[in-house]
């Protein structure tokens, strides 16, 4: 076998391979003298077809399959003989077939890059903490009641909180434009799902009323056709509902799980949650700091079959966050949505895979434990689900990695130059912006209502 390799660009590798003909020969006509003892050909016995009538019959077919194998094969071989990490799959092309000749092919791929560590103790990162006070604890109890709260129909001036239920039609220069009417439309008026104006402009106004709106879309709306444009809506309010929230009672603390220890008990299940979902976020965000550290510290060129990997995970991410169905192009949302985050993605799963292979980490039993009885918690029965875990090794392989993944997070922590910032706990567990939820737009965002209520792109911020 004989291999060459050229680096046509940075990562980029070009591999000849030449494979003997008397090696091809010999692979073709074993597999010839093997297939004659079943092939059944009319004038002779099974079996008994001379060699020369098989390799007539059948001796083209067998050498294409036969130098399809062996290029596979040679391939593999030739990599491992030159040292080489291909990422992702090899275009292979077949440059000399002849019969009699040595057969000869190209294998175009990328390799990994050759990842130079760091020095982690000069990472500065900040570190987020906040504690759990008695307000936070009265502001999430106040968020669970509005959680389980009812409307009630009130015969008063709609206010801000309040749920109405309106039809309404837009025009502009008297005519009506597409998506500006809706009927039996429910909005929570304060929520800001609509244009600027049209939620303020409904609050005083009664149960039967019949009003006209002269508002204008934002500059950056996203329809152009309307971007800037002087419009006005003739709303009739169907009704007007008030938010009734239930009682802080034995019956509230039942709905959540709490039989005993009335309002004490409650308040300290509230808290103790708190304190877990606080825990998460300031770990969270503390390895996003850590990760923005990294990815600035390292210089290293990344496959591009790695990231185009990256983007299509992305991609099939955000249209199931946006509810999308089978019938959505995915070409709708654009590489370069995700370009960015797919490369940090990829430099950091180097970076993190460069660690684990230079200090030979292994995943900890014990966290592996842990993170699967915390799985199974969440479920009627967690024996049967920690059983399962265990019995299953791909789904026990996935918990070993992101227990791996903490403990290179963990080692880069305890020796960066960590500074902790207090700040409130709204502050710590505010999610950060996600590409993909900028990737959603507004005519798929929730509507006020859930679903009961229409939706009315045109008119959504």
């Amino acid at each position: 076998m004989r291999v060459s390799v050229e680096t046509t660009e940075d990562l980029e590798r070009k591999m000849t391979i030449g494979v003997p003909a008397e090696q091809v020969d010999t692979a073709v006509n074993t597999r010839l003298h093997e297939a004659a003892k079943n092939v059944n050909l009319k004038g002779f016995r099974k079996g008994k077809v001379p060699f020369k009538v098989i390799k007539g019959k059948f001796g083209k077919s067998v050498r294409q399959e036969v130098v399809g194998e062996l290029m596979s094969q040679t391939y593999y071989e030739a990599i491992s003989q030159e040292s080489l990490k291909p990422a992702g799959q090899p275009e292979i092309e077949a440059t000399n077939i002849t019969e009699g000749e040595d057969l000869e092919f190209t294998a175009i791929f990328e390799v990994y890059p050759e990842i130079t560590l760091p020095d982690f103790s000069k990472l500065e990162v900040e570190k987020l903490s906040a504690e759990v006070e008695e307000a936070d604890v009265d502001e999430m109890i106040k968020t669970l009641r509005q959680q389980r709260q009812t409307w009630e129909l009130v015969e008063r001036p709609a206010a801000i909180e309040d749920l109405v239920n309106i039809d309404y039609v837009g025009t502009l220069e008297g005519e009506e434009f597409e998506g500006g009417k809706g009927s039996g439309t429910k909005l929570v008026l304060g929520s800001e799902r609509m244009i600027p104006g049209f939620e303020t402009g409904i609050v005083g106004n009664s149960s039967g009323e019949v009003f006209v709106l002269a508002l204008e879309f934002p500059g950056e709306y996203h329809n152009a056709e309307l971007a800037g444009k002087q419009v006005e809506f003739e709303i009739t309010l169907n009704s007007v509902s008030t938010q009734v929230l239930p009682e802080i009672d034995e019956e509230f603390f039942k709905s959540f799980g709490i039989d005993e220890g009335g309002e004490q008990a409650f308040r300290e299940e509230v808290s103790n949650n708190m304190r877990r979902e606080l825990k998460v976020s300031s770990r969270s965000k503390l390895k996003n700091k850590v990760t923005d550290a990294l990815i600035d510290a390292v210089d290293v060129s990344v496959p591009a079959i790695l990231i185009r990997g990256e983007i299509q995970q992305l991609r099939e991410q955000t249209l199931q966050q946006m509810g999308a169905g089978k019938n959505i192009d995915p070409a709708m949302l654009p590489d370069d949505l995700f370009e960015d985050q797919a490369r940090r993605r990829v430099v950091l799963g180097l970076v993190l895979g460069e660690v684990v292979q230079q200090r030979q980490m292994t995943a900890d039993t014990a966290r592996v434990r842990e993170a699967v009885e915390e799985l199974a918690s969440t479920y009627e029965s967690p024996d049967e689900v920690i059983n399962w875990y265990y019995g299953n090794k791909e789904q026990l392989a996935t918990v070993e990695s992101t227990v791996i993944e903490d403990q290179v997070f963990d080692h880069i922590i305890e020796a960066a130059n960590v500074r902790e910032t207090k700040l409130s706990y709204q502050e710590v567990i505010k999610p950060e912006p996600s590409p993909a939820a900028a990737a959603n737009t507004p005519e798929t965002e929730q509507r006020p209502g859930g679903s009961d209520s229409e939706s009315a792109p045109t008119l959504a911020v």
